[in-house]
């Protein structure tokens, strides 16, 4: 325990020292967020500083020589795909940084690269766990996939990753909920009839992510100062889908990641029912958070429903346990 303290401590710090720097950093390349032209509630925070997920990652890549010693492939597995998705998410912002338009990598881009990398993760964690292992929430039983595990966790990493992205649309929501998410699953971790040949290190991958990610949200939230970017939404999508998965709580993901589910649900239920009615709406505006803003909404409102609806399902699935 004193040793997930210290991490948390340490991340925390790290984060803390860069944030000023990184955000000084940021303003001089001029590394301004474009808002898109239908967002335009949002007009009076274009400029503001993108690409701040780099707050959060660079305690990981700083630390990760520390803890990770000695072979724990699952560790590096999760550690390589979340850094990964991160360089991934980097390029996107970058381009539109550069071209001063929100529209970075393409559709069939991003596919190809964070399919890319999923199939990698989905592949070595076969290899290391062919049991395919994996918890059922609520029920308590496990159910060994087999060889199936490989796309279920291909479709996880993808899911995840776009639903976290997806969700990061208004001031300090997709980190709030990153963090309450990565709590109870730290939680999970220790109490879920589960044996981790990697336990420490993940929950030491945990404790520096949180630890991060809370300095981050003393320069996020309302009204932020940075945004995490698809460099910061990616990395924590995959950190989130890769710590679940190879603790055997990928299912966990549909209850106590519903926000993000739901946001995700939402654009898909707005696309369908506007091309089956010929251009009728079910929500003003998607996702779902951009709903609730048209609605008269706050964003420090929003924020505090879906932390409170992640505690809840993070509070029903403990007390199944």
């Amino acid at each position: 325990m004193k040793e997930i303290i210290y991490y948390f401590l340490g991340s925390f710090a790290i984060a803390l020292i860069l944030a000023p720097l990184l955000i000084r950093l940021l303003r001089k390349l001029k590394a301004g967020q474009e808002i898109l032209h239908y967002v335009d509630f949002h007009s009076q925070k274009s400029g503001t500083p993108t690409m701040g997920g780099v707050i959060f990652i660079l305690p990981l890549v700083i630390l990760t020589p520390i803890f990770v010693r000695g072979s724990h492939p699952l560790a590096l597995i999760i550690i390589l795909a979340s850094v990964g998705f991160a360089l991934l998410g980097f390029l996107d912002d970058f381009i539109k940084v550069k071209t001063k338009k929100n529209l970075g990598l393409r559709a069939y881009q991003k596919i190809i690269g964070q399919g890319g990398i999923a199939v990698l993760v989905a592949i070595f964690y076969t290899i290391l766990n062919p049991e395919g292992r994996i918890l059922i929430p609520f029920f308590n039983v496990f159910w060994d996939m087999g060889f199936f595990i490989a796309p279920l966790v291909f479709l996880v990493m993808i899911a995840t990753t776009n639903a976290v992205n997806l969700t990061d649309g208004i001031d300090g929501l997709a980190a709030s909920v990153s963090l309450i998410f990565l709590l109870f699953l730290g939680i999970f971790i220790n109490v879920a009839p589960i044996t981790l040949p990697e336990h420490r290190q993940f929950m030491l991958l945990i404790s520096i992510t949180i630890g991060s990610l809370f300095a981050f949200l003393l320069f996020n939230s309302n009204r932020a100062s940075v945004f995490m970017g698809d460099m910061g939404s990616l990395f924590l999508g995959s950190m989130i889908a890769a710590l679940s998965v190879f603790s055997f709580l990928g299912f966990f993901i549909l209850v106590l990641g519903v926000m993000f589910v739901w946001s995700t649900l939402s654009v898909i239920i707005q696309v369908a029912f506007f091309r089956i009615t010929k251009g009728k709406r079910v929500f003003k505006m998607t996702p779902f958070h951009h709903h609730l803003e048209k609605s008269g909404w706050a964003e420090a409102r929003i924020v505090a429903l879906y932390i409170a609806i992640t505690v809840i399902m993070g509070a029903l699935l403990f007390i199944s346990m």
